[in-house]
């Protein structure tokens, strides 16, 4: 016992010099950051952090002191993450997400999107045609507490959507925090219930779908399509798009659940949620503008030509922003 005491000690003298400059600027960095550091420094740290890593598996292997083994663990740990981890500051990692990350994810997620449209659009298409042909069935998509409906007059329908708006700018913020809390609610409860093998996701969809096309139906049954699509869609195509994607990083998580391949589902669902989560935080993104559109403008602008200009406007810059090609940058 006392002999593998004294090789402890004397493993430990023979290095532990190299082990504090190590420690030393490990510390400065934790505390200022990689860019706190000296040349001479950052040009020692990879050479001390090789040494510490030589002298844990050296002790691990002739079974020194586990106090000198832990220590030499965690010191080595510590030093990985600034010889090997990554160097980017927040503003970077941001910036990196809004300039090629996201856009990637929801580049490489076209099947899901494609799918999440589907049962969205479907279940507006199915709800469209059941109210034009009996205006009934919108009561049973939508409940008695909305006053556009089949019962409302033309005049009385068309003033919702050219509402005179006096007084109300101070309400205009809590109207668009509201909306976007509702939306927000809806997306993430779209995406978290995809591990249902995303068979929950889509009964989602289809439901706000069918709310969507009854409601759609009412206005065209009265001839008040065309303003019902400029006053719903200055915000909808952002707001519905965020939806739809939200709905795919569900059927992310459930396709990997469900056809996991090789991997077992743990590791096949950590994948795709990786991928999964670049697509649904962009998608609140999305539903904060589309509040903000929906809070403010929608309520302000009362022309039709404006409401049509922004929706296409948002609905080109997102398909571009989405799916144009662009150059890989730098990898990390």
């Amino acid at each position: 016992m006392s002999d593998r005491v004294m090789k402890s000690y004397r493993f430990r003298e023979e290095r532990e010099t190299d082990w504090a400059k190590l420690d030393h600027i490990i510390r400065k960095a934790e505390s200022r950051g990689v860019d706190g550091l000296s040349d001479e420094e950052i040009k020692t740290l990879p050479h001390l952090y090789r040494q510490a890593i030589s002298s844990l598996s050296v002790a691990r292997s002739i079974s020194l002191d586990q106090n000198v083994i832990a220590y030499l663990e965690t010191l080595c740990a510590r030093a990985y993450f600034f010889v090997y981890g990554t160097r980017s500051r927040m503003g970077d990692r941001i910036a990196q997400f809004f300039a090629r990350d996201w856009a990637a994810a929801v580049s490489a997620a076209k099947g899901p999107t494609l799918l999440a449209a589907l049962c969205l659009f479907g279940g507006a298409l199915l709800a469209f045609f059941l109210t034009l042909s009996d205006p009934e069935w919108y009561w049973t998509f939508n409940g008695y507490g909305d006053q556009r409906n089949p019962n409302a007059t033309y005049g009385e329908l068309r003033d919702t959507l050219y509402e005179e708006q006096r007084n109300i700018i101070d309400l205009l913020g809590a109207f668009a925090a509201q909306l976007f809390s509702h939306n927000s609610g809806i997306a993430l409860f779209a995406f978290a219930l995809g591990f249902a093998f995303g068979v929950p996701t889509a009964a989602l969809l289809i439901y706000n779908g069918l709310h969507l096309g009854s409601f759609f139906a009412v206005f065209w049954a009265k001839g008040l399509a065309f303003e019902l699509t400029g006053w719903l869609f200055i915000h909808g195509v952002t707001e519905l798009f965020a939806i739809i994607l939200a709905g795919a990083a569900g059927f992310m998580i459930g396709g990997a659940v469900a056809f996991p391949g090789r991997k077992s589902r743990m590791q096949s669902m950590q994948l795709a949620g990786e991928k999964a989560a670049m697509v649904i935080i962009g998608a609140v993104v999305m539903l904060f503008i589309a509040a903000l559109l929906e809070g403010f403008g929608r309520q302000l602008i009362n022309v039709d030509g404006v409401r049509y200009a922004i929706a296409g406007t948002t609905l080109v810059l997102w398909m571009t922003y989405f799916y144009l090609p662009r150059r890989r940058g730098p990898e990390a």
